[in-house]
């Protein structure tokens, strides 16, 4: 006949004396019942529990308050960077109304010096392949009056000369182009000049070159003011180029040649005044 088994096991029983060990241990500890030999194994082993399980609790409130503090940073920051960029933007716009303002300041100035001739503004809305101005296309076209040989100035005086007429466009080319040839002459002294263009001398120092100069007194000097001339076909006359920077004499030992600094800056060109009229119309 078959030994009936044992309903607890002897693995379950161990496991089952092992927890009323801990817990008379544990009672023992929280009572101070029997102290002696069962207080100092508590000591050795629910204080250091205890201190684990409060370890725990404290780092799982200091990564909370840590996460909590993070969130709040990362917040504030969003929101500094924000106004920061607002800001930026405020400021940029400032300075692009400033700089609008000046340069109609300048066009209203040299509105009011050529006051005899008729004028209507452009905006310059393209440009060339170079960074240079030297072809740009304006926002007026032959529905505001605009023709071809129309004179177009700027800054302090002379730009160039529209070439191609749109219905709502123009094209312009400038006197630093390498085309380009205006008949000039001194203010002063009335000795006659050819300005010339070119693009790779503006490029590198900033300046119009100008030949065929008779100047039998040398009486012109650095910064004399240089005009179109009467004689020019197609610019009307006393429009300002800019000023002698430098002259020397030619080989032929009868006339000068040197370089002119612009009455304009040909690299910021944003606004501009077309004359509407031609030479030819003037002179009819």
């Amino acid at each position: 006949m078959k030994r009936k088994k044992n309903s607890i096991t002897s693995g379950a029983l161990l496991i089952i004396l092992s927890l009323v060990c801990v817990m008379i241990l544990f009672i023992s500890y929280v009572t101070d019942f029997n102290g002696g030999l069962i207080s100092s194994v508590s000591d050795y082993v629910f204080v250091p529990m205890q201190k684990g399980f409060t370890y725990v609790e404290s780092s799982f409130e200091r990564d909370k308050t840590d996460a909590h503090t993070l969130a709040s940073l990362k917040s504030e920051n969003e929101k500094l960077t924000k106004q920061v960029n607002d800001l930026t933007t405020q400021l940029n716009n400032v300075q692009l109304q400033q700089s609008e303002l000046e340069d109609l300041q300048k066009l209203y100035k040299l509105d009011q010096q050529y006051s005899g001739f008729k004028k209507t503004g452009a905006r310059v809305i393209a440009r060339g392949s170079s960074n240079w101005f030297n072809t740009f296309t304006i926002n007026k076209g032959s529905q505001d009056g605009i023709k071809v040989d129309m004179n177009v100035i700027a800054g302090d005086g002379l730009v160039g000369i529209v070439t191609k007429v749109g219905k709502n466009y123009a094209i312009v080319r400038s006197i630093i182009d390498d085309t380009s040839n205006v008949s000039a002459m001194s203010l002063n002294t009335g000795d006659l000049c050819i300005a010339s263009g070119s693009l790779e001398r503006m490029t590198s120092e900033n300046m119009i070159e100008f030949n065929s100069l008779e100047d039998p007194k040398d009486a012109i000097n650095q910064g004399e003011p240089i005009v179109t001339s009467n004689i020019s076909d197609k610019y009307l006359p006393g429009i300002l180029i800019g000023y002698v920077n430098e002259l020397k004499k030619d080989s032929n030992d009868i006339t000068k040649s040197g370089t002119i600094t612009p009455a304009v800056d040909f690299k910021h060109l944003q606004n501009v005044l077309v004359i509407l009229q031609t030479k030819e119309k003037t002179e009819e």
